[in-house]
């Protein structure tokens, strides 16, 4: 699957803020901050990751639906299905 390219911005922009939240929450644990402050950060990285995959996934759907890879055939309803459960 590819992500459109008006998308590709989005994506990266989301992967960046999550690589920027991630890096935090390693410097959190190193320092040894509080529980609650490291789990609400690393929920927030969390949450970048999971728009990026949604955004990934709904850009690419019309090509999954409609193009190929190499000649096999379009992505199935369940194959989908199976995408999007895969970042539930």
């Amino acid at each position: 699957m590819q992500v459109g390219d008006e998308a590709v911005g989005a994506v990266l922009n989301r992967l960046r803020r999550a690589q920027g939240q991630l890096a935090g929450v390693i410097a959190m644990i190193e320092a040894g901050r509080d529980c609650k402050d490291v789990v609400t950060q690393l929920a927030a990285v969390s949450r970048a990751l999971d728009r990026a995959g949604f955004k990934i996934v709904a850009s690419g759907m019309r090509q999954c639906l409609a193009e190929s890879e190499e000649g096999a055939p379009p992505m199935s309803e369940a194959e989908l299905e199976k995408l999007f459960l895969a970042l539930a």
